[in-house]
């Protein structure tokens, strides 16, 4: 059985909700310990669905004097990018956590390519296009960057293998997802943070 479109879409739309998207944390604990407040989680997180980065490049000034910074807005290849708030401050944290669903038709390289290039994208300069709800929060780019793969009953078994070879977390979810429903975990080795080397969390 293949992954059909709207069991995906479904993951989607379930994990932009954060309600879910910490549920979903639950299945990986180091990441839900990377939650500042467990009294306060959802103040504490902020999803953005097809999240949008503004890229800051700087320039010499044409007159000679100085530096210009441009912003220039880029997709990130990922499902849902999840920032850490601290709920006191209403200030971002500096660690993030990219949420990436198995697309269908998506093997393990372009699923892994994905990740991959969130990597390159974010080490630049940036800052988030925030949800209007959140705009007043100031947003500059992460210390630190962590992925979680969402895969399906139905994903190739390779994927698991390459993931957990790549020493890459992920959890399984069922296609035909119910909110009452969690998803299983498929334990993994420690994630990669945002650089390639370092696969370890520090708190």
């Amino acid at each position: 059985m293949t992954i059909q479109q709207a069991d995906y879409e479904e993951l989607l739309a379930t994990y932009s909700q954060t309600r879910e998207a910490i549920a979903l944390l639950r299945l990986y604990r180091p990441y839900l310990e990377l939650i500042p407040s467990m009294r306060r989680p959802e103040d504490s997180l902020i999803t953005i669905p097809l999240p949008i980065a503004k890229l800051r490049h700087t320039h010499p000034s044409p007159s000679g004097h100085g530096n210009i910074t441009k912003a220039e807005a880029a997709p990130v290849p990922c499902e849902i990018a999840l920032l850490m708030c601290d709920p006191e401050w209403k200030v971002k944290t500096g660690r993030e956590i990219f949420i990436f669903i198995h697309r269908p038709e998506e093997d393990f390289s372009e699923l892994l390519g994905r990740w991959r290039q969130t990597q390159v994208l974010l080490s630049k300069e940036y800052e988030w296009l925030m949800p209007l709800k959140y705009q007043h929060i100031l947003n500059d780019g992460a210390e630190k960057i962590y992925p979680l793969f969402v895969l399906f009953e139905q994903s190739p078994e390779r994927l698991r293998r390459g993931l957990k070879g790549a020493h890459l977390p992920c959890v399984v979810a069922s296609a035909t997802h119910q909110d009452e429903q969690e998803p299983s975990t498929v334990p993994l080795e420690e994630p990669s943070s945002s650089t390639v080397e370092d696969s370890s969390i520090e708190y």
